[in-house]
Parts: structure tokens; C-alpha cells; sequence
């Protein structure tokens, strides 16, 4: 799963256990520390998508209508390059759904110049370079 792909999903699961009541403090106060992340990188980013503050209020308020403004939006300030948004990210997906931040985590590598990948389990492979 790329970057951004993580942090949108981190958004709305963040949203979605607020929406429900299930949230713990926890849950409340990573899926804030998340918003407020975006919020920097969308305001040191290149722009072109809106104020940060309204991008994030508006894609917490309807997440599938505004899904491709916020991918835009990100990738356009360069999420995919930010650790810190990728780490709170995480800390949200890891609190919404103990385990699945490993999973997540474990395939969000960076590919770049790489040859003859394969990303998966179980899976066999067999590369012959020349």
C-alpha cells in the first residue's frame, strides 16, 4: 500500500470509530495528532487544492466525496515523502485495527530503482539478470 493510500485510510478510520462512540481517548487523540499532521504537510506543500484546514474539514465530513481531492492534495504536497504523517498514520490504523499497522507497514516499501521485486507471501521467484 502506497503512503498516501495509508494515510487516507488512517482518515477514515480515524473518522469512523469517532462516528461510532467505540473510540477510546486514545483513538481520539492519535486520529487528531493525524489531522493536525496533514494539516502541516497540505500547508507546506505546494498547494493548488485549497486551504489545509478546509481540505481536512471537508474530507472528514464526507471522506468518499472529497477522496480524490485529498489524494490529490497529499500527493501534491509530497505525503508520500513525510515520516512523520507516515508514523501517524499508522499510530491510528494501529489503534482502530490492533495488527493491521504491521500489515500495513510491512508493504509500504519504497521501490524506487529496484529490480526484479516481489511483494507478497508465499510466493516464488526465480530473476536472472544480465
Amino acid at each position: 500500500m502506497d503512503p498516501i493510500a495509508i494515510v487516507v485510510t488512517a482518515l477514515v478510520a480515524g473518522a469512523a470509530a469517532g462516528v461510532s462512540g467505540a473510540a477510546s481517548s486514545a483513538v481520539q487523540d492519535a486520529y487528531t495528532g493525524l489531522c493536525e499532521v496533514v494539516r502541516n504537510r497540505l500547508g507546506s506543500g505546494r498547494g493548488g487544492h485549497g486551504r489545509p484546514a478546509e481540505i481536512v474539514d471537508a474530507y472528514r465530513s464526507d471522506p468518499v466525496g472529497q477522496h480524490d481531492r485529498m489524494v490529490a492534495a497529499l500527493t501534491t504536497a509530497g505525503a508520500d515523502q513525510d515520516r512523520a504523517l507516515a508514523e501517524a498514520a499508522l499510530r491510528v490504523l494501529a489503534l482502530t485495527f490492533p495488527g493491521s499497522a504491521d500489515t500495513v507497514a510491512r508493504y509500504a516499501v519504497d521501490l524506487r530503482d529496484a529490480r526484479g521485486v516481489y511483494v507478497g507471501d508465499h510466493g516464488t521467484q526465480h530473476n536472472t539478470f544480465s
